[in-house]
């Protein structure tokens, strides 16, 4: 594999919307008044594997709010209003530590080692082969069967005013069969322009591959009776990357062009979802020649009249939706989260790039850093 360095994987979140003085908590339609002291508070949130958790409510000068959980470094809350003023969470998750324990589908959680798959659990570095966990059919997930989703992250809220919490875990070199010594942090600062920045650092003593991201589920509508097939999509990206029965790329990278996954012009989710087995699941290589921050989404919903725009410095996003939701969780209001009621749009390094040397590389060395930013910004008409 090819020595490279890996520009990094960092989050970043934008919420642009109407101020308004109710919220709600995660699809529910109770209302409470929202904070208008900006910083950072901090709500006991249970424990496990010995370790307390906490939720933290993070708040800028406009009284904007995000819930975010230690475990798992996870938003539980994105609340903005729709075009009626009626404030929703436009993302999956739930009141309480439980819901997460339950083990939901990495609902807005931080997902590594390494996010996506990884065929048949197996990668080499140089001539060292490394086996992980296959807790996804015959395949590696999401960094394995207790991956960062699932563990509880330090976090040191800021002391003053402002409205940023730093989290980060140590991944003990071995871990779900990783090697090296990985330091990570993740940073979440709520702006008073209403962005939400989610930044990554991390690094290695000892070669590894890394492919952190995000994992929250989307519906812009703030209810998940109303399925996503509805919302209106653009991904700007020419090509995707084809995928075997098991959902791991071919190594192929083919053109969108009279195919159904051709979104580089707006259409709605639902119009050729029938067309692909199983529904979206596919990691899109995004037209951006660099690791420069570009436009590379925009969803729209025309119930709540959001919309949600995507910026990225990473190569690709996965596109999924949802497919594999099948009423086992509800929301707090206790609505079924069926099929295709959310959808993820995860930026990230290809599926499955330990093992394709043409992909862009995941590979993280000792001395190397890595920071990349994506930008998801909300707006409402």
């Amino acid at each position: 594999m090819k020595k490279s360095t890996l520009s990094g994987i960092a989050i970043s979140f934008a919420i642009f919307f109407t101020s308004c003085n109710n919220s709600t908590n995660n699809q529910t339609t109770t209302t409470e008044k929202m904070e208008t002291k900006a910083g950072v508070t901090k709500t006991a949130w249970g424990n496990t594997d010995g370790k307390e958790v906490f939720l933290y409510t993070i708040t800028n000068a406009k009284g904007v709010q995000v819930k975010i959980s230690n475990y798992g470094a996870t938003i539980t809350s994105w609340v903005s209003p729709d075009k009626n003023n009626k404030p929703s969470s436009i993302v999956l998750g739930f009141d309480s530590l439980s819901g997460y324990l339950a083990k939901p589908p990495y609902f807005g959680a931080v997902v590594g080692r390494y996010g996506n798959r990884i065929a048949k659990g197996k990668f080499k570095i140089d001539k060292t082969e490394y086996t992980l966990a296959t807790n996804n059919g015959p395949n590696a997930l999401h960094g394995g069967l207790k991956g960062f989703d699932k563990q509880v992250w330090d976090a040191t809220p800021a002391s003053d005013s402002t409205a940023s919490i730093e989290l980060s875990y140590l991944s003990k070199d071995g871990e779900e069969g990783y090697p090296g010594n990985l330091k990570v942090a993740v940073r979440y600062t709520l702006t008073d322009d209403n962005e939400l920045k989610i930044e990554y650092s991390a690094s290695t003593d000892k070669a590894t591959v890394l492919n952190v991201t995000n994992h929250s589920y989307f519906n812009l509508t703030g209810d998940v009776n109303n399925s996503i097939l509805d919302h209106t999509l653009m991904i700007d990206a020419d090509n995707y990357t084809p995928v075997d029965t098991t959902l791991i790329p071919t190594g192929e990278i083919k053109s969108v062009k009279g195919t159904p996954f051709d979104f580089t012009k707006a259409k709605k989710i639902g119009l050729e979802i029938g067309a692909v087995s199983g529904g979206y699941d596919h990691n899109f290589v995004l037209n951006k020649k660099d690791s420069s921050l570009s436009k590379i989404v925009e969803l729209k919903d025309s119930i709540s009249g959001r919309t949600l725009e995507v910026y990225t410095t990473q190569p690709g996003v996965q596109f999924y939706t949802g497919n594999f939701l099948d009423g086992k969780f509800s929301t707090p209001d206790g609505k079924k989260i069926n099929q295709h009621a959310a959808m993820c749009l995860e930026t990230q390094h290809f599926p499955d790039s330990p093992n394709e040397p043409k992909f862009p590389t995941t590979l993280l060395l000792p001395g190397q850093q890595f920071h990349s930013v994506t930008v998801y910004k909300l707006s409402v008409k």
